[in-house]
């Protein structure tokens, strides 16, 4: 990571492994990250590379029916008393 002038302490495998991370999050096929991390594996591949809590959590809201419904509620109750004023 000196070599290279990142700039912060850290590993190759570090780097590997976030650059793998944050591809799954912006939407990259999974294959397409085991391809270019070199993993025989799909296993391999699900393994090195984790979700963040916060994207999951995005992502639980914008696609649960549970969490769209108390946000669709949300917004009829906001609406509703904005008439009231």
């Amino acid at each position: 990571m000196k070599a290279a002038g990142a700039g912060k302490p850290g590993s190759c495998h570090l780097l590997r492994h976030t650059a793998a991370t944050l591809m799954l999050e912006g939407g990259a096929d999974i294959r397409f990250i085991q391809a270019m991390l070199g993993h025989e594996s799909l296993e391999t591949t699900q393994i090195y590379t984790r979700v963040s809590a916060a994207k999951l959590a995005e992502i639980h809201a914008a696609t649960h029916p549970g969490a769209r419904l108390a946000r669709d509620r949300a917004l009829l109750d906001a609406a509703l008393a904005d008439d009231g004023d």
